[in-house]
């Protein structure tokens, strides 16, 4: 079959110039192309979506890596989406009851902020998520996409899920099967990450079928032992055997799972006796991240071949049970099929050569079965056969080929996709080299006053911080400038990286240093480093001397006007601030 290599022929490009989000997207393209020609047309036919997984669509191959947490309510789920993205996004809500009800699909958006509900989410066609629909209104309605404008989720999309609760009434209460959505999940998603608090490491009957739901995909599988700051060395020490007895009684493999112990998020550490291991272990948490959209292509291919052998497979059984019926007689021989299934699945492997590990569970294969009118399922054709064959043996090896050249190429240049570009969420050395000037450390403690006070969309208000900026007891003209100097998109308002630049600001003058005019590379917020270089690279004269037609376009833009240099309060107040 010539024309099945024409697209990978075709587009041959050179590996050596592409990274590696642009080589996951060709292999992609090229997996795409050899769904939608051999193998979708064969599971329409043979209702493969019914017994195994549902259809997939373009954007199923096109997606960023997906990382699922899963876990009991208040356990942090929602807290660690925000540590890693440094921000809110749309829809959050963290509080210790069971506040997150729905599964959330946070992806990456430059143009718009938005919440996409879940029955629009599934027929739009960029999204990866038309298969949905399968689960019903009642999953759909407990379903959204929250979009945001995040570094880190050009890279990864992160799906928050629901605290899985104890007893009967709550399971029924879902109105949907949670351990089937669970599985639906944990077939598209590269990572599993599954949260635990150091205070609750009980396992529930709904967190047990949850994570025996996740069977098959145990090796996507990360355990998170948060907030484990909360007890003493001797208690942790304690807890970590007691979570993975637990573990242990309920997956029963031969491999101990991975358990990251830390706390995550932008408090500091309430008993530092570990503090040095918690770090190290956020560490290593963030490098397996790091490393999902390296191997992202190599994981599309994997999940693409597991798919196509269980949909060739699944067309063999249905073909060999198509052939068993004559021209009478049909429903009494469907009983009699259905009561043999296992003897079909043995004449299957030997007839053809297949694998029996490669074979469903025949009760349950047969429970669904008994819903279709086995004679009436197309005849599968030879051709057909043997293109799945030449997808496998031919056609998947020389996109593994074009991977592996990739691969060759980064480990030589030693690059990494995380630490190429200037949106890197994960890199502290953005712009100019330089890390933040804030050190973790005092970012923890600015953050203590931050989020005491009332924020609205994640901001504090001027008045709120102004009251706090007096207390410094500097000069209204000095604080004015601190002000300007913070309040990097000129809103009125202060998130928490900016208020964090305040009260350094704040700190440096009183410890006799002088105010810079404008702020260095190393001192603006990494979440505005992005803004700042594109102003450096317009910004070719002395700042004082841009037109004003250009400085209201950059103010526009969210970029900090030119400081002049005999700035008093009176210009603040007319910046928008504060003051």
């Amino acid at each position: 079959n010539t024309s099945l290599f024409l697209y990978a022929r075709t587009h041959s490009v050179k590996l050596t110039t592409m990274h590696a989000k642009d080589a996951a997207t060709h292999v992609g393209h090229g997996l795409k192309n050899y769904y939608f020609k051999y193998i979708k047309p064969i599971e329409a036919r043979t209702h493969f979506d019914k017994f195994c997984a549902p259809l997939m669509s373009e954007a199923d191959f096109l997606c960023a890596p997906m990382v699922l947490l899963m876990g009991q309510y208040s356990v942090g789920k929602t807290t660690f989406i925000r540590y890693l993205l440094e921000r809110d996004f749309p829809g959050a809500r963290i509080g210790p009851e069971p506040t997150t009800d729905k599964f959330v699909a946070v992806m990456y958006n430059d143009k718009q902020e938005r919440i996409i509900p879940g029955n629009a989410a599934c027929v739009q066609r960029s999204l990866p998520f038309k298969a949905l629909e399968s689960f019903g209104m009642s999953f759909l309605n407990r379903f959204e996409v929250s979009e945001v404008n995040a570094p880190l989720l050009e890279h990864i999309s992160l799906i928050d899920s629901p605290g899985i609760l104890s007893g009967e009434k709550q399971r029924i209460a879902r109105g949907y099967d949670f351990s089937a959505v669970v599985a639906y999940w944990a077939t598209r998603a590269d990572r599993v990450l599954l949260l635990f608090d150091a205070h609750k490491l009980d396992i529930s009957d709904e967190f047990r079928d949850a994570i025996l739901a996740l069977r098959g995909n145990f090796d996507k599988i990360r355990c998170v032992l948060n907030k484990a700051d909360a007890v003493s060395q001797q208690q942790l020490m304690r807890v970590y055997g007691a979570l993975l007895w637990s573990l242990g009684k309920v997956v029963q493999t031969p491999e101990v799972m991975r358990v990251y112990i830390s706390s995550f998020w932008d408090q500091p550490y309430a008993i530092k006796e570990c503090e040095a291991l918690f770090d190290l272990e956020k560490q290593d948490l963030l490098s397996d991240l790091k490393s999902l959209p390296r191997s992202s292509a190599v994981r599309k291919v994997n999940e693409f071949v597991k798919r196509t052998r269980r949909a060739k497979v699944h067309a063999l059984i249905c073909e060999t049970l198509r052939n068993r019926f004559g021209i009478f007689g049909k429903e009494k021989k469907q009983k009699e099929l259905l009561n043999t299934m296992g003897d079909i699945f043995k004449h299957v492997s030997t007839k053809h050569n297949v694998p029996t590990g490669d074979f469903p569970n025949s009760s349950k294969f047969a429970a669904i079965m008994k819903n279709f009118e086995m004679w009436k399922i197309p005849p599968l054709k030879e051709q057909e056969v043997q293109a799945i064959e030449e997808v496998l043996g031919r056609g998947v090896p020389k996109l593994l080929e074009q991977v592996e050249a990739r691969k060759a190429e980064q480990k030589q240049q030693a690059q990494n996709p995380f630490f190429g570009g200037d949106s890197n969420p994960f890199d502290d050395v953005q712009l100019g080299k330089m890390e933040w000037v804030v050190s973790q450390s005092h970012k923890s403690t600015y953050d203590q006053k931050f989020y005491s006070l009332s924020l609205t969309d994640g901001k504090a208000s001027g008045g709120q911080i102004k009251q706090i900026m007096l207390q410094s007891e500097l000069s209204n003209p000095i604080l004015g400038k601190i002000w300007q100097l913070s309040d990097i998109d000129k809103d009125g308002f202060m998130n928490d990286q900016e208020f964090a630049l305040c009260c350094f600001l704040i700190d440096f003058v009183k410890s006799g240093q002088a105010l810079p005019e404008t702020l260095p590379d190393e001192y603006v917020p990494p979440v505005y480093r992005q803004q700042q270089l594109q102003l450096q690279q317009q910004q070719q004269q002395s700042p004082s001397s841009l037109p004003p037609q250009q400085q209201q376009q950059q103010q526009q833009q969210g970029l900090p006007p030119p400081i002049p240099q005999d700035a008093t309060t009176a210009a603040y107040e007319d910046a928008g601030g504060a003051w």
